[in-house]
């Protein structure tokens, strides 16, 4: 049973991006609203397509892992925005807490994982366990974050 308890302790810190990687609240906190619909010399994308894409990529894979009747946006454009701008401030602010509600609730759905759920497969999936899912979040959470402080650094630095 302590294994167990470690595996989720360290499932637990590479969402909340513990250790080598910069987490959410760091990344957006004092992100200037003027610059939430730029980009960046060569950047493929604005602050805001990756805060969205963060947002919809994260609540796809919770609702993936955990309701079988769950349907998945179409690749590739239904994880992106269609703006490079949000429409308001009130917009990127929803984005940003509709992203931290999913986090807890994943998070929440680790503490409360046992050890076979971890393991086994997702009945509706084909192959995926829930240990795969939570690390494949913490991975796509982490590259997008690097992303968005690279952007936010070169945009301020102009």
């Amino acid at each position: 049973m302590e294994h167990l308890q470690q595996l989720k302790k360290h499932l637990l810190n590479m969402l909340d991006a513990e250790g080598a990687h910069i987490g959410f609240e760091e990344a957006v906190k004092n992100f200037p609203p003027k610059l939430h619909g730029k980009k960046s010399d060569g950047a493929p994308h604005t602050a805001w397509q990756l805060l969205e894409h963060l947002r919809i990529a994260q609540w796809d894979i919770l609702e993936f892992s955990r309701d079988a009747k769950h349907v998945s946006p179409k690749w590739p454009e239904g994880y992106w925005p269609e703006s490079e701008a949000p429409p308001n401030d009130k917009a990127w602010q929803k984005s940003i807490q509709q992203f931290r509600d999913s986090l807890e609730q994943m998070k929440d759905f680790v503490k409360k994982a046992r050890e076979e759920d971890l393991y086994q497969r997702i009945p509706h999936g084909d192959g995926q366990t829930l240990l795969r899912e939570i690390l494949i979040l913490a991975d796509h959470n982490s590259y997008h974050l690097g992303q968005l402080v690279y952007l936010k650094k070169t945009l301020e630095s102009k």
